[in-house]
């Protein structure tokens, strides 16, 4: 008899951990090719770790809700034969085009400073692994134990203090929380911690003391969810590496939203696909892109990346009230009715919580329809580490003026407004507005013979 490793596999670029939510298969349970054998989740998603084996569960290496490595065996499943030790191949990693960008003198002064840089891929798209620089070679942090370090106030050089038990020396969260509960244990007098090079040294913002909110027996006590705490340290992440600016712009849609009655039945008979606003503003998005580049990017140090494709996220509210944002990849090779499905496909499947993990990155830039929620307008946090990001408000009726070649008149129009946040660092408020003025020409001047 042999053995079949059942390990973590590389669940993308940015993703160093996971953590073991629910074990599907129990100790001594026959296992069949392609079973689900444990539920995991990211800092991006949830999904089941299936087998690629026959045979019989003979260990679980880990409990529920702890953290386990890329690499890491979860479990050990007894097979006829040889034992089999095997890794999914990793992903293999798409061509980006990378320049130099040379900050005008002119506009040096207004250009905001840059804000420490401690998050990639997100979430790259939600946080990603930051690669930080050590004397003896590099260092990865996981998103976790950023959350953790920044929450109590240690700096990088701080981590870099601290032994760490994970694959190639890597900091685990029990490292961390070990090291700090040697630290913040109080004693009668202060111990020296157990490495003689640590220092424990609490930085000026770390909270000694803490005020506690006022609870009366009425208040109602309510547990951030695992994603909600993903997403609030995301979001938080965000404002703090980019200076965010917005633009916003007022669009009349009546055009476009004439076209769409005209035509969702007979897209409907045809394709049997929902012809929703989504994909309309997407397609206006897109070509947007293509003339304005600079926001199809990412920062990385003093280094623009433009992406040579166009993966266009978009935010999609779940029945809990959380979001996800689903990615389009290569969005720009696809028409109306490509556009149309893969919107239907994604937002279907992620209200289910059936999304794979590498549909959730590598987004470049991400697109949210707050007008389904009946707002106006918004001001969105961008999605690191993407440098834009583009809110439609809700489309409304309005009066307005309406100029023709026999003189003005007063009309009934549909209108919109858009909201785009981008990064000041290496975005201009010239590039920017003009960008979503784009956005804005491509609606009010609608190709009614768009190939669908």
């Amino acid at each position: 008899m042999g053995q079949h490793h059942l390990k973590l596999p590389k669940m993308g670029e940015s993703v160093a951990e996971a953590t073991v939510t629910k074990w599907l298969k129990q100790v001594g349970d026959v296992i069949s090719l392609d079973d689900p054998i444990v539920e995991i989740a990211t800092d991006k998603v949830d999904t089941d770790i299936t087998s690629e084996i026959e045979g019989i569960l003979t260990e679980q290496r880990f409990k529920e809700n702890e953290v386990v490595q890329i690499g890491e065996v979860l479990a050990v499943i007894e097979i006829d034969g040889e034992t089999v030790d095997d890794m999914p191949a990793a992903v293999e990693q798409k061509e980006e085009a990378v320049i130099q960008m040379e900050i005008p003198e002119e506009l040096e002064t207004e250009v905001a400073p840059a804000a420490a840089m401690v998050l990639e891929d997100e979430i790259k798209n939600v946080e990603s692994t930051v690669q930080v620089p050590l004397s003896s070679g590099d260092r990865f942090y996981s998103p976790l134990v950023r959350n953790i370090a920044k929450e109590e106030g240690l700096t990088l050089a701080d981590l870099d203090q601290i032994p760490g038990s994970g694959k190639d020396q890597r900091l685990t969260k029990s490292d961390l929380l070990n090291y700090l509960k040697k630290v913040t244990q109080p004693t009668s007098t202060q111990a020296a911690p157990s490495n003689p090079s640590i220092s424990p040294v609490i930085s000026s913002n770390t909270r000694v003391e803490s005020t506690q909110p006022s609870i009366t027996g009425s208040d109602q006590i309510l547990e951030m969810s695992r994603m909600e705490k993903l997403i609030a340290s995301h979001m938080k992440s965000s404002l703090e590496t980019s200076a965010h600016v917005q633009s916003f712009i007022e669009v009349d849609v009546t055009h476009l939203w004439d076209w769409r009655e005209q035509v969702k039945e007979s897209f409907f008979k045809r394709e049997n696909e929902k012809l929703t606003f989504t994909p309309l503003f997407m397609t206006a998005i897109i070509k947007a892109l293509r003339d304005y580049p600079a926001l199809n990017s990412s920062l990385d140090g003093d280094k623009v990346i433009i992406k040579k494709d166009i993966n266009l996220g978009m935010a999609t509210a779940l029945p809990d009230g959380n979001l996800i944002v689903p990615v389009i990849k290569n969005a720009d090779h696809l028409n109306l009715v490509g556009l149309t499905k893969a919107v239907n496909d994604l937002a279907n499947r992620a209200r289910k919580n059936n999304l794979k993990p590498e549909e959730i990155q590598n987004g470049t830039y991400t697109f949210t329809n707050i007008g389904n929620f009946g707002s106006i307008m918004g001001t969105p946090i961008i999605n690191q580490p993407q440098v834009g990001i583009l809110a439609i408000g809700v489309i409304r009726k309005m009066p307005a003026v309406i100029e023709t070649p026999k003189g003005d008149f007063i009309g009934i129009r549909r209108k919109v407004i858009l909201s785009h946040s981008y990064d000041h660092r290496i975005i201009n408020g010239a590039t920017g507005g003009l960008f979503v003025k784009r956005v804005a020409e491509y609606l009010e001047n609608w190709d009614e013979t768009l190939p669908f």
